[in-house]
């Protein structure tokens, strides 16, 4: 890895109480600020840089409440959504929950009976099974979320996409994921863990499943209902599916974010089971112009990058590209930081690392 500077990330006193700025699970760079998410809430959060040129600190952080903006499918607005991916493209800044299941874990005070029914409970959160659109609009020179805006005469509301038109429904019947939506994320189960965005495509990537080393990522063309502007739709492809799937050789590991760099995308690679091990960032080769389902291999895929991970901690979550082109700058963010990373005051450090 070829480290060229940490930065400051640093969170006020409601998000310290929620860890987020220990479970850091999405980023994106948006001119002066920057967008993070946390896989614990459902909330976005922006932090401005103190020298947008390149800075050395994020802060002045400001929440903003998913559900202030959309409806959420769950009855509780403040249940975590499980945010694993942020993409900014055009006017709007995209999220998308993770959709996964999650298997309750052991603790060291339970006792050995209470441990096997921990073990055996599985269960999801209806928030977490979003996908979701906000209109971007400048207020008081920063970039931020609004209900709806206007832009050149056309009207753009926030949306989503969800519940009977959201995603698992979509693959209920599909040849090789069908089977992985009741199994926990961390299990090798369905979990959504990266977004990009790219003129009318949104490509989604699969931290699991991983079938026999493949990884998937999934496009869309979601586009707004007419006669319901705060509802996504999903437009067919030419073959008349809903939805395209990519497979990758990613050499064992599943997605954990995606990044758009021209017509290229970024891939950030980690295990897709609930452990440490190796963490890379890899190029889909033309990523952007794929008009069919691409079984992405040898030249179309190439390893740059292999990132430091720790044990039990230090896991790369978010990826994306800061600074001008030319520098070839990205930045990393992690979940669960080592400890050397928590600085005090509610800041976190993360990584500015250089692309081949």
């Amino acid at each position: 890895m070829k480290l060229v500077r940490t930065v400051r990330l640093r969170f006020g006193q409601a998000s310290q109480a929620a860890e987020t700025h220990t479970n850091l699970s999405a980023v994106r760079a948006d001119g002066p600020v920057l967008w993070v998410a946390g896989d614990e809430t459902a909330t976005v959060e922006r932090l401005v840089a103190d020298a947008p040129a390149a800075p050395a600190e994020y802060a002045d952080e400001r929440t903003f409440r998913l559900a202030d903006y959309v409806d959420l499918p769950g009855t509780d607005a403040e249940e975590e959504a499980d945010i694993e991916g942020l993409a900014r493209s055009g006017h709007f800044l995209w999220a998308v929950g993770s959709h996964s299941l999650r298997r309750k874990q052991i603790k060291a005070r339970h006792s050995e009976g209470k441990a096997l029914k921990r073990l055996a409970t599985v269960e999801g959160q209806d928030n977490r099974e979003i996908l979701v659109r906000l209109p971007i609009a400048e207020v008081d020179g920063l970039p931020t979320p609004v209900r709806e805006m206007v832009v050149a005469g056309e009207r753009h509301c926030a949306a989503s996409l969800h519940g009977q038109d959201g995603l698992r429904r979509l693959l209920r019947d599909d040849e090789h994921l069908a089977d992985f939506l009741a199994i926990p994320g961390k299990d090798n189960g369905f979990d959504v863990e990266g977004i990009a965005v790219a003129g009318d495509q949104v490509y989604l990537g699969l931290r699991g499943p991983v079938l026999r080393g493949w990884a998937f990522a999934l496009e869309l063309r979601p586009y707004v209902d007419p006669d319901e502007p705060d509802r996504l739709r999903l437009r067919d492809f030419e073959d008349g599916s809903p939805y395209r799937k990519h497979v990758l050789d990613l050499d064992g590991l599943g997605i954990r974010d995606l990044c758009p760099d021209g017509d290229d995308l970024l891939v950030l690679a980690g295990p897709t089971m609930d452990l440490d091990g190796p963490v890379r960032i890899y190029r889909w080769h033309g990523a952007c112009r794929t008009r069919t389902p691409a079984v992405v291999r040898g030249e179309m895929v190439t390893r740059e990058v292999d990132l430091t991970y720790g044990e039990g901690d230090d896991h790369a979550e978010g990826l994306c590209l800061i600074g001008p082109p030319e520098e070839k700058l990205a930045l990393v963010v992690y979940d669960s930081p080592a400890a050397v990373r928590l600085i005090g005051d509610g800041a976190v450090t993360a990584d500015v690392i250089r692309l081949p």
